[in-house]
C-alpha cells in the first residue's frame, strides 16, 4: 500500500504525515489570527451571531480557496533560493520545511495565547528568511545568494504599504459616511442585550454592508493567506514523495507542449544574445557554489550551463503526452531543469540592455516553463480550506474582543466596522491580482484604527502598543526561530 503511494517505508509515511500535520497545524492557527479578523466586526456589531458569522466565513475561504488559484503559494515558495528548491527531496529540503513550520506555529501560536492580532504572513515570511539565510551561511554563499531578494524586498514592500493603505482608506471611508448620513444611528456602538437573550441589531442597511463585506473579506482572505498553506503543504509533498508530486500528473498534453515550446523558443533567445550573455557568469554567480564532498549528491544550477540544460529537458519531454510516461528520477530532473530554467530567465530579464519586449517574451515563457511544477491537488485545497475553518471555530473570541473593544477606547460603531471591512475586502482584493501576499490581520486592524481616529474615537494606548510590538517582534523573531531550528536540525541530521 505505501509502495502504491509512492512512499518507501513506514519511517518515510510516518514522518510525512508528521510534517502534513504542521502544515495544517499551521493553517489551523492561521485561522485564530487573521479568519478571525474576517467576523470580527459582524460578531462585534451584532450583525450575525458569532457560529453563524464563522460558519459564513468558513464557507467563503473556502470558495476563495478553491478559486484563488495558486499564483500567491507560488510567490511565498520562491523566495527561497532555487537551489533549495531543486534540492527539496534531500535532507537539506526535509530541515527546510520542518524549521521554517516549527519557528511559524510556535509564534503564531504565542501571539494568539495573549489575543494579538499578530500577522501569520509575517510570520510565515520571516521563518522562510531566516531558512535562507542560514542556509547561504551554511554553505559558505553570500547572503545575498541566500534569498530571492527581489521577490522578498516586493512582498515585504506589499507587507509595509498595505497596513498604512488600510489606515488611510479606513478612514476617509468613515468620514464620507459621516459626511454624507450625519446624525443617523449607524455612528453608534452596538446596544447591549435587552429583555434577555434579546439582541438589539443594526439598522437593516448597515447590517446588510456588514454581513456582505464580512463576505468579501473572507473570499479573499481565502485566496489569499489559504495559498500559503497550500504552498507549504506542496513543499512537503515534493520532498517526502517526489515520485508521485515533483511535477503535475495531471498535465494535459497542450501544457506539455507548451512546455516544449517554452524551452525551444528560450534557447533561441540565448543564441540570439549570445555575445551579451557570455558575460553572465561575471554579474551572475552560480546560483550554487561547489558543494563540499558531504553532500556530492545535490544538483547543480549555473547560468553557465543553460543550453545543456535545455537541450536535457528537451530530450526528456521529447514524444511525451502525459508525464506519468516518465520514471520517479525523470520526473525529478525535468523539475530541477524546469526551475533552474525559469531562475536563469528571472536573471538575465535583469541586465542591463535587455529590451522591455524581451523581458515580456521572457516573463511570458517562465509562465509557461512553470506550468507543470507551480500546481496543487484539489485534496491540497480541501485540506487547507477546513483547517482554516476549524482554527475560526475555535480561536475567533480572543481577537474578536480586541479588535473590537481595545484597539479604540470606545467601543466599535456600525460604521466604523463597515469602513474597516470594505477596506480590508479593497485591499486584499487588489493584492491578489498581483499575487502578492498581504495581510488580513494588519490591514483590518489598521483599517479599524484609522476609522477610530477619524471619529475621534482616539486609540487605546495600551492595545495598539502591544498590537505594534508584536508587528515589528514578528520578522526578526521568526527569522531567528527558523534559522536557529534549521543549524540545528542541520548539525543532528546533514
Amino acid at each position: 500500500m505505501l509502495e502504491f503511494l509512492g512512499i518507501p517505508n513506514i519511517w518515510i509515511g510516518l514522518s510525512l504525515a508528521l510534517a502534513l500535520f504542521f502544515a495544517l497545524a499551521f493553517e489551523f492557527i492561521n485561522g485564530f489570527h487573521d479568519t478571525a479578523n474576517a467576523v470580527a466586526t459582524v460578531i462585534y456589531t451584532r450583525a450575525m451571531p458569532p457560529y453563524r458569522a464563522v460558519i459564513l466565513s468558513g464557507v467563503f475561504n473556502f470558495l476563495g480557496v478553491l478559486l484563488g488559484g495558486v499564483g500567491v503559494a507560488y510567490t511565498i515558495v520562491h523566495l527561497l533560493p532555487v537551489e533549495l528548491l531543486i534540492n527539496v527531496n534531500t535532507g537539506h529540503g526535509l530541515v527546510m520545511v520542518f524549521s521554517l513550520l516549527g519557528a511559524a506555529i510556535a509564534w503564531n501560536f504565542g501571539t494568539w495565547y495573549f489575543g494579538i492580532p499578530a500577522s501569520s504572513s509575517h510570520t510565515l515570511i520571516g521563518s522562510i528568511l531566516g531558512v535562507g539565510i542560514t542556509n547561504a551561511l551554511l554553505n559558505k554563499l553570500s547572503v545575498m545568494e541566500g534569498i530571492n531578494w527581489q521577490k522578498a524586498i516586493d512582498i515585504v514592500m506589499s507587507l509595509i504599504f498595505s497596513p498604512l493603505a488600510g489606515f488611510l482608506i479606513g478612514a476617509l471611508i468613515l468620514l464620507g459616511l459621516k459626511r454624507w448620513y450625519p446624525g443617523t444611528r449607524m455612528h453608534s456602538a452596538p446596544e447591549p442585550r435587552t429583555d434577555g437573550n434579546k439582541v438589539k441589531k443594526p439598522p437593516f442597511w448597515n447590517r446588510l454592508v456588514l454581513v456582505l463585506s464580512a463576505i468579501a473579506v473572507s473570499f479573499v482572505h481565502g485566496s489569499n493567506d489559504g495559498q500559503k498553506g497550500i504552498g507549504l503543504i506542496m513543499l512537503v509533498l515534493i520532498g517526502f514523495v517526489p515520485a508521485q508530486y515533483v511535477v503535475n500528473m495531471n498535465a494535459s498534453p497542450y501544457q506539455i507542449e507548451r512546455t516544449r515550446d517554452a524551452a525551444a523558443h528560450m534557447q533561441l533567445f540565448y543564441q540570439r544574445h549570445q555575445d551579451r550573455l557570455s558575460e553572465t557568469p561575471k554579474i551572475l554567480p552560480p546560483i550554487l557554489k561547489e558543494t563540499s564532498s558531504s553532500t556530492p549528491q545535490r544538483y547543480r544550477c549555473e547560468i553557465v550551463h543553460t543550453n545543456e540544460t535545455i537541450q536535457s529537458l528537451l530530450q526528456n519531454l521529447k514524444g511525451i503526452k502525459n508525464l506519468s510516461e516518465l520514471d520517479a528520477s525523470q520526473r525529478v530532473q525535468v523539475r530541477r531543469e524546469l526551475l533552474c530554467l525559469d531562475d536563469m530567465a528571472r536573471q538575465v530579464g535583469k541586465l542591463a540592455g535587455v529590451k522591455a519586449a524581451e523581458k515580456d517574451d521572457l516573463n511570458r515563457l517562465r509562465k509557461d516553463l512553470t506550468a507543470s511544477t507551480e500546481y496543487a491537488p484539489i485534496w491540497v485545497i480541501l485540506a487547507v480550506a477546513i483547517a482554516l475553518g476549524l482554527g475560526t471555530v475555535v480561536g475567533w473570541k480572543r481577537v474578536v474582543v480586541t479588535v473590537g473593544e481595545r484597539i479604540g477606547k470606545q467601543g466599535m460603531t456600525y460604521a466604523q466596522g463597515m469602513s474597516a471591512q470594505i477596506t480590508a475586502a479593497l485591499a486584499i482584493g487588489a493584492a491578489n491580482l498581483y499575487s502578492l501576499p498581504v495581510s488580513t490581520t494588519h490591514v483590518l486592524s489598521s483599517g479599524v484604527a484609522g476609522a477610530m481616529v477619524a471619529n475621534r474615537s482616539g486609540l487605546h494606548g495600551g492595545t495598539v502598543r502591544s498590537i505594534l510590538i508584536a508587528w515589528v517582534l514578528t520578522f526578526p523573531v521568526s527569522m531567528l526561530l527558523s534559522a536557529v531550528f534549521f543549524w540545528l536540525a542541520a548539525q543532528v541530521m546533514l
